[in-house]
């Protein structure tokens, strides 16, 4: 095991401690978080791990033709049966699996099983955490042969193994305004498609926020006359003392993610 940065822990530390700080500021944030905390039993995570387990949401941002990825169990199954089907090579057999299409959303609460599949290019957001309990790896091995680490008996406690009829996130896509895809104790997350220019105000929030660009192109000008241009496959990143900026598309249409804590 290679030695631990005590630089990146107090980073992470800080990050943490300002995170609380902020939840603190926000009484309906603190009852969201330990509804959360309580529907999807996070309490293991802290227990074993000291943190409060990893969630997550992806955007899809494209798809090869038949691109499938995995989220949630199909059908119920117990903590004895998901062992005997990571053993025998049967735990996919009880994911539910989604042929996806660039849009698609899924919010992964920590403990919800899941993987990509191959031929998806998705976007990930996530709360910040060293944790990941690798269950399954489809028998894949590196160039000298061997599998990688596996978590069976650390996930067994921590899998939420609630079955839902569906576990796509919707949301009703509209032109030229954010529309919010998730909201969280870790972060919110929405989503611009735009043609013509909108102004955003961030005075109230004690946050950075960051936009990663999915289509297109645009100018993002904050509030002090800086201006940047952001195009596909690109991100920025606002200081949390930004007050207001202005998006501009150029050629046409932009479509971005907004992120922040």
């Amino acid at each position: 095991m290679s030695e631990r940065d005590p630089l990146w822990d107090g980073l992470r530390d800080l990050a943490n401690e300002n995170h609380k700080a902020r939840i603190a500021k926000t009484p309906s944030r603190i009852q969201y978080a330990i509804s959360q905390f309580e529907k999807y039993d996070i309490e293991y995570a802290l227990k074993n791990e000291g943190q409060y387990g990893k969630t997550e949401m992806w955007y899809v941002v494209d798809a090869d033709k038949g691109a499938k990825l995995r989220s949630g169990f199909s059908e119920q199954i117990t903590p004895k049966e998901y062992k005997e089907r990571v053993l025998n090579n049967t735990i996919t057999d009880v994911l539910q699996e989604y042929e996806i299409k660039p849009g698609d959303v899924f919010f992964l609460p920590a403990g919800r099983v899941h993987s990509i599949g191959a031929g998806a290019f998705i976007a990930e957001i996530q709360q910040t955490s060293d944790i990941t309990y690798r269950i399954y790896d489809f028998n894949r091995k590196d160039a000298n042969g061997k599998t990688r680490e596996l978590h069976t008996d650390l996930a067994r406690e921590a899998i939420n193994y609630e079955v839902l009829d569906d576990y796509r996130t919707k949301y009703e896509a509209v032109k030229d305004e954010p529309v919010e895809l998730v909201a969280c104790p870790y972060f919110t997350t929405s989503v611009y498609d735009m043609t013509e220019e909108i102004s955003c105000d961030y005075s109230e929030l004690d946050s950075f926020v960051i936009f990663i660009c999915m289509e297109g192109a645009c100018k993002i000008k904050d509030n002090e006359g800086n201006e940047l241009k952001v195009g596909a496959g690109e991100s920025i990143l606002l200081p949390a003392t930004t007050q207001d900026v202005t998006i501009t598309p150029e050629a046409g249409n932009v479509k971005l993610l907004e992120t922040y804590v």
